[in-house]
């Protein structure tokens, strides 16, 4: 029985990164002799384990055959004659198929080490081919390390391409999909995702809506990089800059603009009502890959809102009081702050204005705070019923933003 630390830390240690958690390959042994060494198993497909002190995953070695399409379609064989070569033989690229033994040696047998140092994502065998998932994988490694420099090799490329044309792509499950489209969203890159998948075709196939949107036209004056797909990557990068790590406001950044690849030919490059256009792509994209409740609503508010925040400087403040209301900002507050954050990263999304100043979500946020300081309860309501308790909260609220804003007031509207 020999064990070995495996995936991830191995590789981010030789990248220079953090590492975050370990996982580890026991080669020669049986799931009864590592239940007898008090490991708990947890493992549902394949034998894993947790370690009885420090609850740190440890699995057999195993190899896999296809059998079926999709990324669920394998019977796994786990016994105590398979070697760790033929383990890591299984795994998706090189840079993860490095094992390093309990005195810190590593073993390599595919070239991971010289990967990492060339910086480029290699698959390991022609099995990369049978699980469409890895496609997503590697499109998500690439919008980790994209600012390192990393590349895919033109093999592997080529290999992703040829999954989609034989439709192994289309097995995908929905739920795995958001799964790594979130993961990506939460990277430093997620426009090398984005770039990733349309290069091999499988955008069309997992974000058909968001595919759409390469090639359409924008008016230059507004958005000097002109395409709209082109513009959505440069969005999601923005978002990932603006808040680090927070995919819930990269997935409102990366649907924003769906609409615009429904605009009518005849009026392009203009792009008039695509906020409400894109409402129903965003729904179908929505449905089909199950999208969190959290992710849907918040994702239609920026959809919708994104042009009325940008014109922020122009509203009164019972209009801004009014779109708070149509957010559910004074039941869920988080949402006026997070459409703000969506809405910058959509600004600075555009050619030229990487860093330019966003005062819009800064009125936004103090006038949704000032309108929160409101207290209903403190409010004189005797005598009202209905929908007079309401007008007369919506009117206290707006005194209370226009007390501290130099907008025109337009309580009466």
């Amino acid at each position: 029985m020999k064990t070995y630390l495996v995936g991830g830390a191995v590789r981010d240690r030789l990248l220079g990164r953090a590492a975050g958690d370990r996982d580890f390959v026991v080669v020669g042994t049986t799931p009864e002799a590592m239940t007898a060494l008090g490991f708990r198993p947890v493992g549902r497909d394949f034998p894993v384990f947790l370690h009885p002190q420090s609850h740190e995953e440890y699995a057999l070695a195993r190899c896999e055959r296809k059998a079926g399409r999709g990324y669920r379609g394998f019977t796994v064989l786990a016994t105590p004659d398979i070697s760790l070569e033929e383990d890591l033989a299984r795994r998706d690229f090189t840079i993860n198929a490095i094992a390093e033994a309990e005195d810190g040696q590593l073993i390599d047998p595919y070239g991971g080490v010289a990967d990492i140092e060339a910086k480029v994502l290699r698959h390991v065998s022609p099995a990369f081919a049978e699980d469409p998932v890895r496609i997503l994988r590697a499109a998500r490694f690439m919008a980790r390390w994209a600012s390192l420099g990393f590349h895919i090799a033109p093999e592997t490329m080529a290999l992703m391409q040829q999954m989609v044309a034989s439709g192994e792509v289309d097995h995908l499950v929905p739920e795995r999909v958001f799964q790594e489209l979130n993961r990506a969203l939460g990277e430093c890159t997620p426009s090398a995702f984005l770039r990733t998948l349309r290069a091999c075709g499988a955008l069309a196939r997992v974000l058909p809506e968001v595919n759409a949107l390469y090639g359409v036209p924008q008016h230059a004056g507004h958005h000097p990089e002109v395409d709209a797909g082109i513009h959505t990557e440069r969005v999601v990068d923005a978002a990932a800059r603006i808040q680090p790590g927070d995919s819930l406001i990269g997935f409102c950044a990366l649907t924003h603009d769906l609409g615009k690849a429904l605009t009518r030919p005849t009026v392009l490059p203009a792009h008039i009502g695509h906020e409400h256009l894109g409402l129903q792509a965003l729904d179908a994209l929505c449905a089909r890959l199950k999208v969190p409740t959290e992710f849907a609503e918040l994702a239609r508010i920026v959809c919708r809102e994104h042009l009325n925040v940008h014109r922020m400087k122009e509203l009164r403040t019972a209009t801004v009081h009014d779109l708070i209301a149509r957010c559910d900002g004074f039941r869920k507050p988080e949402r006026i702050a997070h459409l703000g954050w969506a809405c910058e990263a959509d600004k600075c999304g555009r050619r030229g204005r990487v860093q330019a100043p966003y005062p819009a979500r800064e009125r936004l946020n103090a006038l949704h705070a000032a309108a929160m300081s409101v207290r209903p309860r403190e409010l004189d309501l005797s005598g009202l019923t209905g929908e007079a308790i309401g007008e007369r909260i919506r009117r206290a609220r707006i005194a209370a933003m226009a007390a501290i804003d130099s907008a025109p007031d337009d309580t009466a509207s």
